[in-house]
């Protein structure tokens, strides 16, 4: 058990705890054990203890029958694993058994005339119970773990017989049928995933998940789009090669994440990262602080080879034609400058050697200094250089001219223009995609590595996928369903804009040293076009007329043809008003959440979420933070609102374990949430027009914000002392109804229809629908 949380390894070397939910199992079953054997040490017990240790015994005999009868149940359902789940439980209750014995009052001898009882004469034998016990018990859990990890599977073949349907149809009457099968298949496959990425333990796994899960979202509705283009414009060769990309890239988004959770080595995990400076950085100093402690745990020849590995390395800056000369400049002299304390460091070694010195003499502590503040300058100079080129991109790309002149050269049917600007798009594309090469050298983690790559891939597919996209426009400039198409895959590229311009934050937090974790609204995709809020543009058109913004002025009305700034109204006032309280709230969330002795509770994750949320709800009434735009605002209140839906979810579940008036009570506030989050997300919805209506629905999206963060600033702690009541009087192994939800949660259940269709998690669902509503409506042009 490598990974076994009493940090003994030895009980199955075969069982490796890849997920938190089964590490969380055991924890608690470890503290009883550990007590029992603990106390196996004093022979002599006060019948107070005694009776103590005999309750704690007795408790976890009879939490693993209800813990076993659960694995054979789930045993008689799948029969692939019938003999090892049986064998597994069979071993647990013998292990159960054992331990209920060894701690009987009745086997123990008379009480002594000091008033104590001598009890426990074997410690082996508890010791042998204890292993098998938590062998037979971490068996049974990582066999149910592989359901969840073939529910997944099964979910991925049912997307990809689906899309090797849609791939083919050839009318679209037929399309329809087919992509609405699609699209409620992708919704199962993304509750499935969404919960496995939160649930795994390796921080890698995680990003390599949230990456092809955010490839599936935005690939569904280009998917949709694409296909609909090639049915309009069978015959058009650049509407198929648009096509073809997208559903390449949704299979080898699929086939990724199955590689995540069932290990596979094939071609994904084959493709290993390239070492970046930053681990590179990291390993030189390890080898050279390393030197205090052995001077002969290595050679002066391997550190020096090491270094100049490393200075090779940064020709990813050097030689890169958008590095200025001042900056190509920088980087040589740092690592000339290691290079010359590298080298003093070895001289002084070799010295050291050579007198058969025992620890580092004090030239070397001198030389280990500085060899070690100059590569860390290095890692300052390229942080700089890398960080500083994708925000001057980031600001550049902000205004999108050459997407603009390619929308514009397609709708006009002016092939030459779209031609000109695709290769300005291209050159965009390479910059953005060697950018996040170097970004990868200095994001200063294994998880935001992952992210760069992601990005620079993103950057890669998609900058050839809006050229043919736009190529197919201008071939049919009157075509509806091409501009469609044309501009969903631009606010793909939009959309990742923003996400580097997230990442770029999350690398200054780490290099700052500000890095602690990362709420997961800031960093999983959610559903949805809400992405938008991350968009480095300008203000965007709510319609035809009219935009509003919001700064710290009030409301700004802008137009095509003036800019004017009015003073603070009453109304403007009271959404200042709104916007404190919101942030009030925020902050009280805050300070609830950090009372909870777990936070990877789902209450917990999804209460920081919505905090993080209404706290950039809060920024934009002040004008400042990611959102720039009511349309921005508007869409941060449907995520808002579907994170909310998901709270709700969290606490059904969490109510299942409560006694009839506790869970009144949760489900009382959750009823309460659901409304709420209904009516943000309702809200957020309507269509306005005009700067009135625009404001009311400011100010009405706000308010209920703010609504929703009341009730779970009030339903926090309640729960919080109903989890820590249960924590505790659960026996070790906790409720077996608890696990066994584990395993069905995994499986799409037709009950609470109404709450489970507005909490869609995945693949832009919401957005997806609205496209499906408007199929039957294909133009005839």
């Amino acid at each position: 058990m490598a990974s076994s949380p009493c940090g003994n390894s030895n009980f199955d070397s075969g069982l490796e705890i890849k997920t938190r939910s089964v590490e969380q199992t055991l924890i608690p079953l470890v503290s009883q054990i550990t007590t029992l054997i603990n106390h196996k040490d004093k022979p002599k017990k006060s019948e107070r203890t005694l009776a103590a240790i005999h309750r704690v015994g007795q408790a976890v005999s009879v939490a693993v029958g209800r813990f076993v009868a659960v694995g054979e149940a789930i045993a008689g359902e799948n029969q692939e694993l019938k003999d090892e789940m049986g064998q597994a439980c069979f071993e647990a209750r013998r292990a159960g058994d054992a331990i209920a014995q060894l701690t009987d009052v009745g086997s123990v001898l008379p009480t002594q005339s000091d008033g104590c009882v001598t009890v426990f004469s074997e410690r082996t034998g508890m010791v042998k119970a204890a292993r098998l016990l938590l062998s037979s018990v971490t068996k049974v859990l990582v066999l149910a773990d592989r359901i969840v990890i073939k529910q997944i599977i099964t979910s991925r073949n049912k997307v990809l017989v689906t899309l090797d349907h849609l791939e083919r149809v050839s009318t679209f009457q037929e399309f329809v049928q087919i992509f609405s099968q699609f699209g409620n298949e992708m919704v199962e496959f993304a509750h499935l995933t969404g919960d496995r990425q939160n649930d795994l333990k390796d921080e890698k796994k995680k990003a390599r998940m949230a990456a092809a899960r955010a490839v599936l979202e935005k690939c569904t509705m280009m998917l949709l789009t694409a296909s609909k283009t090639c049915l309009r414009h069978p015959d058009c060769e650049s509407a198929r090669i648009n096509k073809d990309a997208v559903f390449h890239r949704m299979r080898c988004a699929l086939e990724q994440v199955i590689e995540i959770v069932t290990e596979a080595r094939s071609c994904g995990e084959n493709k290993i990262l390239p070492t970046s400076i930053y681990n590179g950085i990291k390993d030189f100093k390890s080898s050279v602080e390393c030197l205090r402690e052995n001077l002969y745990s290595s050679s002066p020849q391997s550190v020096g080879s090491q270094l100049e590995a490393l200075v090779e390395r940064t020709e990813d800056f050097t030689d890169s034609a958008y590095t200025s000369h001042e900056q190509r400049q920088a980087i040589l002299s740092v690592c000339q400058l290691a290079r010359q304390d590298t080298q003093q460091l070895m001289n002084a070694w070799i010295e050291a050697q050579s007198v058969h010195a025992k620890e580092a003499t004090e030239d070397m502590e001198v030389a280990i200094l500085k060899t070690c503040q100059s590569v860390g300058e290095l890692r300052r100079e390229l942080h700089k250089v890398a960080v500083g080129r994708a925000s001057d991109l980031l600001k550049v790309h902000g205004e999108q001219l050459p997407l603009r002149a390619l929308k514009a050269g397609g709708a006009e049917g002016n092939i030459e223009a779209v031609a000109e600007y695709s290769r300005k798009l291209t050159e965009q594309k390479e910059q953005l995609v060697e950018t996040c090469r170097l970004l990868c050298h200095v994001s200063g983690s294994e998880p935001l590595e992952i992210t760069c790559v992601h990005a620079e891939e993103t950057f890669h597919v998609i900058g050839p996928q809006i050229m043919s996209a736009a190529q197919t426009l201008a071939l049919h400039p009157s075509s509806k369903i091409a501009k469609e198409n044309l501009e969903v895959f631009c606010e793909a590229w939009e959309s990742q804009l923003g996400d580097m311009a997230l990442l770029l934050r999350e690398i200054n937090d780490v290099f700052e040293g500000r890095r602690g974790d990362k709420r997961p609204y800031l960093s999983l995709p959610r559903p949805g076009k809400h992405m938008a809020n991350l968009k480095t543009v300008k203000a965007v058109k709510l319609d035809a007329e009219v935009t509003c913004t919001v700064n710290s002025s009030g409301l700004q009305h802008d137009t095509s043809r003036h800019v004017s700034r009015p003073v603070l109204t009453a109304e403007q006032t009271s959404m200042a008003k709104l916007g404190l309280e919101l942030r009030l709230l925020s902050s009280d969330v805050d300070t609830e959440v950090e009372k909870w002795q777990d936070q990877e509770h789902d209450i917990v994750r999804q209460s920081q979420s919505l905090a993080s949320m209404a706290y950039n709800m809060h920024l934009f009434t002040r004008g400042e933070g990611l959102l720039k735009t009511t349309l921005d605002l508007f869409h941060q209140a449907e995520v808002l609102s579907e994170e909310g839906l998901q709270l709700c979810s969290a606490l059904r579940t969490f109510s299942t374990q409560l006694v009839d008036g506790e869970k009144s009570a949760v489900m009382t506030e959750m009823e309460k949430l659901v409304a709420l989050c209904q009516q943000l997300q309702m809200g957020a919805k309507t269509p306005v027009q005009g700067k009135t209506a625009t404001f009311q629905k400011v100010d009405s999206s706000i308010q209920t914000a703010r609504g929703i963060l009341a009730v779970v600033v009030s339903v926090l702690p309640f729960c919080n002392k109903l989890n820590k009541k249960y924590k505790s009087e659960r026996s070790s192994l906790g409720s077996p109804h608890d696990w066994r939800e584990r395993q069905d949660a995994s499986t799409p259940v037709k009950e609470e229809g109404a709450l489970n269709s507005m909490n869609s998690n995945g693949f832009g669902v919401k957005s997806m629908e609205q496209h499906m509503a408007g199929l039957n409506l294909l133009e005839s042009k």
